[in-house]
């Protein structure tokens, strides 16, 4: 049997770790923290994980400031990163795009779409077969 591949949730809304917990448990090891500067330190203590799925809006550190974090570390800097958010300006979408998110959601969302949107990144980078 393969290895179950590794997604991180960040979201300071305990509502939506639980979802996402729950929703790909069966699937994916799932790792879910309610501040970016854990999960940074969970992933410099050698964690990386496959897939991150991330809140726009926490305190403390934002999202889009995750995900430039990411994007300028040598060792983290591939990680695919789906970004979360209730916020549904377009100038929202297409700047933490641009920062280096390969996907963005508006909350509420449907577990569905999220996991065949992680299956398309996932099988774009060789990681997961087609079905």
């Amino acid at each position: 049997m393969k290895e179950q591949l590794n997604i991180l949730a960040i979201d300071d809304e305990p509502s939506v770790l639980l979802i996402i917990q729950h929703y790909f448990k069966e699937k994916f090891q799932v790792k879910v923290f309610n501040k970016p500067a854990d999960a940074i330190t969970w992933m410099q203590d050698g964690n990386v994980p496959d897939l991150i799925i991330c809140d726009l809006n926490m305190p403390e550190i934002s999202g889009e400031e995750f995900v430039v974090f990411l994007r300028s570390s040598g060792f983290f800097s591939s990680i695919p990163v789906i970004m979360l958010s209730a916020t549904e300006s377009s100038e929202k979408k297409i700047a933490i795009l641009n920062a280096g998110a390969d996907d963005f959601m508006v909350k509420p969302f449907n577990p569905k779409e999220l996991e065949a949107r992680i299956n398309s990144i996932l099988r774009r980078l060789g990681k997961l077969e087609y079905l």
